[in-house]
């Protein structure tokens, strides 16, 4: 199973207060839950390859969109290029929605899948 990075306001919380010190048991154990519950709802941005669009022009968008570096995101550009497709971000569904509508304005073929 590949690891991704996953940034979020509520993990961090949870994952701080799940290992502060002066955290009680329960506390732990309900921060525990909530971070597997959080997981589990994680959903895939996933970019598809198209004829149209120039390969920079997609390094770009992801630059713009998700604050990739270059390298990264020509990273991502290869991956659509090759493989058909890339996973260019892992998030909570609402955000992840967000982000597909950004990328479909950008004229990039997008879609958002439940997390497995």
């Amino acid at each position: 199973m590949e690891k991704r990075l996953i940034h979020s306001p509520h993990l961090e919380r949870t994952f701080l207060s799940h290992y502060s010190p002066e955290g009680t048991p329960e506390e732990e154990r309900e921060s525990s839950v909530a971070l597997e519950e959080e997981l589990d709802h994680l959903w895939k941005v996933i970019v598809w390859n198209d004829p149209v669009n120039l390969m920079s022009y997609v390094v770009y968008v992801l630059q713009k969109i998700f604050g990739h570096s270059k390298e990264v995101a020509t990273r991502h550009m290869l991956e659509i290029h090759h493989d058909g497709k890339s996973i260019v971000c892992t998030t909570e569904q609402e955000k992840g929605e967000r982000y597909v509508s950004q990328l479909h304005a950008f004229g990039l073929q997008a879609t958002l899948e439940k997390d497995a």
